[in-house]
């Protein structure tokens, strides 16, 4: 599981930021790509990275501001160009649709896939065997979400050593056991993979916010996070700036992840106002005295969560 920001910045492209958009690879997990946001140029800024289009299964849009969707007809023109065949599914407020289809519509845009949109609501919005997405509505003066992205819990591993201190040596009834099935032996007894299966591995969570003021959703939509991706378009002494354009704050980002106990912090969405590397420095600064592990975004910046070792 790995994190790509693809974009970073907040309002319009800068020089070293571009506006939002980020990548979750669960290639491992489900050989494909889960999209959040797709502002301008985001396909130009893919051409950076070795993520495939075609690979994108899902986007998901937490509002339509256009430095946060102004991206998705070229992306999705160019899905199709380069081979992109499997469905695709849009997840979005109300709006979403009529957006996109609108500009393919007018561009005699033609799709080798076929595209299902999500109207979200409030509530669970994707679940299969493997994970689980929630939304809640956040506070931005339009319709706005924020995503909970939970990965079940893994089936914890085979218990090799015990095996071997019985005489069980590998081949193929190590198959058998880890699918948790019954195994008779060559003398006869009978042997339960579920006595040799160690604790079930801890599903990981990221979530990540759309633009918004601080408000208690975000912290239920973080809450005890491996990773959370959170909105920082000013600074502790713009405070007025980003209440009055329903935006955070670093101090805002940083206490929404102090209340909901998360591993880290990460600070996107930055105000194009703060460029060099001293105010970038002080942003950082200001999250960090209020919860440590922060670290601002940055434009191809990747972050690994790697699986956690079981429950105990």
């Amino acid at each position: 599981m790995n994190v790509t920001f693809l974009g970073t910045g907040a309002g319009i492209p800068a020089k070293a930021r571009n506006v939002t958009s980020i990548a979750l690879q669960l290639l491992e997990e489900r050989n494909e790509i889960w999209l959040f946001d797709c502002g301008e140029a985001t396909q130009h800024q893919i051409l950076h990275t070795p993520i495939k289009p075609r690979k994108i299964e899902k986007i998901f849009i937490t509002h339509l501001h256009g430095d946060h969707i102004y991206g998705l007809p070229g992306l999705l023109s160019s899905r199709s160009f380069q081979g992109g065949e499997t469905p695709l599914t849009i997840y979005g407020p109300k709006g979403t649709e009529q957006f996109v289809r609108t500009a393919l519509s007018v561009s005699h845009t033609y799709l080798t896939y076929s595209i299902e949109f999500v109207d979200v609501k409030e509530g669970i919005i994707f679940e299969d065997s493997s994970f689980q997405v929630k939304a809640k509505k956040i506070e931005h003066g339009l319709e706005s979400y924020g995503y909970r992205v939970i990965e079940k819990d893994l089936p914890g591993t085979l218990l090799v050593e015990e095996l071997k201190k019985i005489g069980i040596r590998p081949g193929p009834v190590y198959q058998k056991l880890k699918n948790a099935e019954s195994v008779q032996l060559e003398d006869g007894s009978i042997i339960h993979g579920s006595d040799f299966i160690g604790p079930s591995i801890k599903g990981r969570i990221i979530s990540i916010l759309g633009d918004t003021r601080y408000t208690d959703k975000s912290v239920e939509l973080a809450e005890n996070a491996d990773l959370l991706i959170h909105e920082a378009t000013f600074s502790r002494e713009d405070h007025h700036l980003a209440y009055d354009y329903y935006h955070s704050t670093t101090e805002d980002a940083a206490n929404i992840a102090k209340a909901s106990n998360v591993k880290k912090l990460v600070l996107t969405h930055i105000s194009s106002r703060y460029q060099s590397p001293e105010q970038l420095d002080a942003l950082v600064e200001e999250a960090k005295s209020v919860f440590p592990p922060t670290v601002i975004a940055a434009d191809f910046m990747q972050i690994d969560i790697p699986k956690k070792r079981s429950n105990l």
